[in-house]
C-alpha cells in the first residue's frame, strides 16, 4: 500500500472519530441544561471502555440527563459489553424498604444483577470474573448514614484486590457540595458509617471516592485505578434543584428535596421510638409517636429558634415502620432557609428535647443511634442533660481537620 493511500486512511479515520465526538457530545446534548452528568459525558471517555467487559453497579436513578437508562447509554459505546450489573440497598429498582435484604436476579437480557444488600456487601472474586471495569453510578444524598457511599468504597476495595480498573460517574450532591456539617466518627465504624467524615460532607460522589482512595482509608494493599468523570456545567453551591436535572427519589422514603435537606438530622430519631414519618407523605419531615402532645412539644421546640426552620404541630397515621397505623402527634419541619439550615444540629436537639420531656415514653434504640452518630457522646450529652452548644464546639474542631483534607480532592 503506497503511503498516501495510508495517510488518506488516517486522515479518513481522524474525521470520523471528529464527527463521532461531535454526534455524541454536541448534536445529542440536552440543549440548555445547566448540569451533564458524568454518564452524560462517557463518549469523551470511550477509550477506557474499547473492547472491556463492563460491570455496573447501578439502580433506577442512573439516567443521563436526556432520560436514557445507564445501560442504554452504555450500549451506544463502541465494542463494550455489559457483563454485570449491581444493586445497591433498596434494589436495582429501588422499590425495597430500608433494611430490606436483597436476593440476586437476572436482567431481560440475561445480565446478571448482583445484590450488594444481602449475602455480600461488596461483589466478590466470583462476580468480577468476567469483568474488566467497575462502574459506579448512583445517586446519593450528600448524607454519611445513607448507605450508598459505603457500597461505594467496599466496592473500590473490592476492584482493588480483584485487580479491576474502578469508574466513578459523578453527580451532584442534592443538598449542595459546600455546607459541611456534623460531627466525625470517632470509634464506631459501620455500614451506616465506614469513613472518618462529617454527616454532612459536602462533597460530589466522584470527589468523595477519591478521597476515600487517597487517604487509604480502603485499608487495602492494592489500591484501585480510579478515573472519575467529572460533570458539566456544575457549581459547588447548586442545590440539585439548580441543575435542571429531574429528581428522581434515591430511596422510597427520599421523596423529595427538602427530605433529603432535613436527612441528616431526621434519621437520627431511627434510634429512638420515635416515627421519622415513614409511611406517610412527609418523610424525615414529620416525626412524632402516640404518647406526646404535637402541640406542647411543636411550642417548645419553636422557642429554640434553630435557623431555617419551624415546626408545626401535625397528627399523622404511618402505613409502615414505626407505630404503622397508629394515630401519632408531633410536628411538621417547616424550611424557611435552607441554606441557613444545620440539619444534623436540628436532629440532635429534637431528640433532646423529647427526652427531656417525656423520659417515661422516650426509649433509644442505643446501639442504632451511636452507630449513626460515630459515637456515644452524643447519646451520653442528652441523658446527662449537658449543653449542645458544647458538642458542637468540639465538632467544629474536627471539622476544620476534615476541610484541609476535603481541600485536596475539590474537582469544581
Amino acid at each position: 500500500m503506497k503511503s498516501r493511500d495510508i495517510s488518506r486512511i488516517i486522515i479518513i479515520g481522524i474525521i470520523i472519530d471528529l464527527w463521532r465526538y461531535f454526534f455524541n457530545e454536541i448534536i445529542i446534548s440536552p440543549a440548555g441544561a445547566a448540569v451533564r452528568t458524568g454518564l452524560d459525558n462517557i463518549y469523551s471517555y470511550n477509550e477506557i471502555f474499547k473492547n472491556k467487559r463492563i460491570g455496573i453497579i447501578a439502580n433506577h436513578t442512573s439516567y443521563d440527563s436526556r432520560g436514557r437508562f445507564i445501560i442504554d447509554v452504555f450500549e451506544d459505546l463502541e465494542n463494550v459489553k455489559i457483563t454485570a450489573l449491581f444493586a445497591p440497598e433498596h434494589g436495582f429498582e429501588g422499590k425495597c424498604q430500608d433494611g430490606q435484604k436483597i436476593g440476586n436476579s437476572y436482567t431481560d437480557s440475561n445480565i446478571p444483577v448482583y445484590s450488594l444488600y444481602g449475602e455480600n456487601r461488596w461483589p466478590t472474586k466470583q462476580m468480577l470474573e468476567n469483568v474488566d471495569i467497575l462502574v459506579f453510578d448512583i445517586q446519593d444524598v450528600g448524607c454519611r448514614y445513607y448507605t450508598y457511599i459505603s457500597t461505594l468504597g467496599l466496592a473500590m476495595k473490592s476492584a482493588a484486590k480483584c485487580g479491576k480498573e474502578f469508574v466513578i460517574l459523578d453527580r451532584p450532591n442534592p443538598i449542595n457540595s459546600q455546607d459541611v456539617q456534623g460531627n466525625t466518627i470517632q470509634n464506631k465504624y459501620s455500614f451506616v458509617g465506614l469513613y472518618p467524615i462529617p454527616v454532612r460532607y459536602g462533597m460530589t460522589i466522584g470527589e468523595l471516592g477519591a478521597m476515600i482512595k487517597g487517604e487509604g482509608w480502603l485499608k487495602s494493599v492494592k489500591q484501585p485505578e480510579l478515573t472519575v468523570i467529572k460533570m458539566t456545567g456544575f457549581e459547588r453551591s447548586y442545590w440539585y434543584d439548580q441543575t435542571e436535572l429531574k429528581f428522581i427519589n434515591p430511596s422510597p422514603n427520599m421523596t423529595s428535596l427538602e427530605a433529603a435537606a432535613m436527612y441528616p438530622g431526621s434519621c437520627l430519631l431511627e434510634g429512638t421510638n420515635l416515627s421519622e414519618g415513614r409511611g406517610t407523605d412527609r418523610p424525615f419531615l414529620v416525626f412524632g409517636a402516640p404518647w406526646i402532645s404535637g402541640q406542647r412539644i411543636t411550642d417548645k421546640l419553636n422557642l429554640l429558634n434553630l435557623p431555617g426552620i419551624e415546626f408545626r404541630a401535625k397528627e399523622f397515621t404511618p402505613t409502615i415502620s414505626k407505630y404503622a397505623e397508629k394515630k401519632c402527634q408531633g410536628s411538621e419541619i417547616i424550611i424557611t432557609d435552607r441554606n441557613a439550615v444545620n440539619s444534623f444540629y436540628c436532629g440532635i436537639a429534637i431528640v433532646k428535647t423529647i427526652h427531656e420531656m417525656y423520659p417515661e415514653g422516650f426509649q433509644w434504640k442505643e446501639g442504632h443511634f451511636d452507630l449513626l452518630c460515630g459515637s456515644d457522646n452524643i447519646r451520653k450529652n442528652i441523658e446527662e442533660r449537658e449543653s449542645l452548644d458544647k458538642l458542637k464546639q468540639q465538632w467544629e474542631k474536627n471539622l476544620k481537620k476534615f476541610l484541609k483534607i476535603r481541600s485536596k480532592y475539590l474537582l469544581y
